[in-house]
């Protein structure tokens, strides 16, 4: 897919138009050829980016790009995937815990009740791959969705470490936070995506 050597010299650190132009091409480059292509493998090469090429190619290419941008929007998906990917058992509880309080939320991000860590991964799977095979609002409302839930269950389990460890308990509500700072995103992405104006 992405060869790291041919990136080198592309984007210098300190040339931030250089590096913005190349995320916004990288970004508009996949999602237009995935979307261009109906074999399946090429899908599950693009969904498993991270995976085949490393996180700190994709975080060279899209980490610096803002919100309310595609290369923004893709970061923050490849970036949920990973953390479904390397901690599933963690990020099942949490949904599992927010479900209660985030139904709506939970039915939009479509993943099966209970979840457990082998369905939380293809929920992330099935989102990511939304971007290249499906309605790509679609699937950042689903991502959304999907970040709402586990910042339900991170707010709760929060609640409960409150009195047995006050520093976790501060860590999952910054945590949850976070994520809802993410779905928010997002779910901006979303509307602009609709609009056409998400590049």
């Amino acid at each position: 897919m992405v060869d790291p050597a041919s990136t080198d010299g592309l984007a210098d650190p300190s040339d931030a138009r250089l590096r913005e132009e190349v995320a916004h091409t990288t970004a508009q480059l996949l999602v237009h050829r995935g979307r261009a292509s109906e074999d399946p493998q090429v899908l599950a090469r693009l969904t498993a980016l991270v995976e085949t090429e490393g996180l700190d190619v994709v975080a060279d290419l899209w980490s610096h790009s803002p919100a309310g941008t595609l290369p923004g929007a893709l970061w923050r998906l490849y970036v949920l995937r990973e953390w479904v990917r390397r901690d599933p058992g963690t990020v099942a509880d949490r949904y599992r815990q927010g479900m209660a309080v985030a139904p709506v939320q939970d039915a939009v991000a479509g993943v099966v009740t209970p979840p457990g860590p082998d369905d939380v991964r293809r929920a992330a799977d099935e989102v990511l791959g939304g971007v290249y095979s499906g309605d790509l609002a679609v699937a950042l409302e689903r991502a959304a969705a999907f970040c709402r839930v586990l910042a339900a269950g991170a707010a709760l389990d929060a609640d409960h470490l409150d009195l047995a460890d006050p520093d976790a308990a501060a860590r999952q509500t910054h945590g949850a936070s976070a994520l809802l700072r993410t779905a928010d995103e997002l779910a901006d992405d979303a509307r602009s995506w609709r609009a056409g104006t998400l590049d």
